[in-house]
């Protein structure tokens, strides 16, 4: 067996795993870590604990789908940036590994990564990030994801919460903002002509 694969034999896949190393992974060893790893979702911590996260289940896929695909058909009609779906992951500054649910970057910014970056997991927080909870994610946990994500540099970011029927709106340098049961989501900068229409986000059509 690969001496970087993680064997999971009787370990509960409905909660999140946390490893501690001995040592930080570095950026590069923690990008092999995850491709010799294809089957988890991976991330790592500022403080660099490793996260293995659960399978988000059906319906959470399913609403995945819909938020990434509003998203790209936005970002396609706009052009000033690219979308990013779950699969991206960021290294921030503050050293964390991080993967939302939905993301998108300006292209001025993507033009500044090296070929051999955009292969990996890119040295940079994108502009506009999206989470979506799961039944197995804990809402404080992500409301925490969500302040490092503004902590290191996304200008917007949209937590939304299926069970409740709650979006959370976080801008740096400002007091998070609470919807209820919207019908849809409006965007600000730096995406502030997207909308996102939540009717199949509330209910997938399964």
């Amino acid at each position: 067996m690969n001496p970087m694969q993680v064997v999971l034999n009787d370990i509960r896949t409905d909660s999140r795993l946390v490893i501690q190393p001995a040592r930080k992974m570095s950026d590069e060893k923690f990008f092999r870590f995850c491709m010799a790893n294809p089957d988890l979702r991976i991330e790592r911590t500022a403080e660099g604990e490793i996260v293995i996260m659960p399978p988000t289940g059906f319906e959470t896929s399913n609403r995945n789908m819909d938020l990434s695909a509003q998203l790209q058909v936005w970002a396609k009609r706009d052009d000033r940036g690219r979308a990013f779906d779950s699969n991206a992951e960021y290294m921030l500054p503050n050293g964390a590994a991080l993967s939302p649910d939905a993301s998108w970057v300006l292209r001025s910014r993507l033009a500044t990564l090296t070929p051999e970056q955009k292969k990996k997991f890119p040295p940079l927080c994108p502009d506009f990030v999206v989470e979506l909870r799961s039944p197995s994610d804990r809402l404080k946990k992500l409301q925490s994801k969500m302040r490092e994500w503004i902590d290191n540099g996304a200008k917007l970011g949209w937590l939304i919460d299926p069970t409740t029927r709650t979006v959370y709106i976080y801008r740096p340098g400002q007091t998070t903002e609470r919807l209820d049961g919207p019908k849809r989501v409006r965007g600000d900068a730096p995406v502030e002509s997207f909308v996102l229409e939540m009717a199949d986000i509330w209910n997938p059509d399964l």
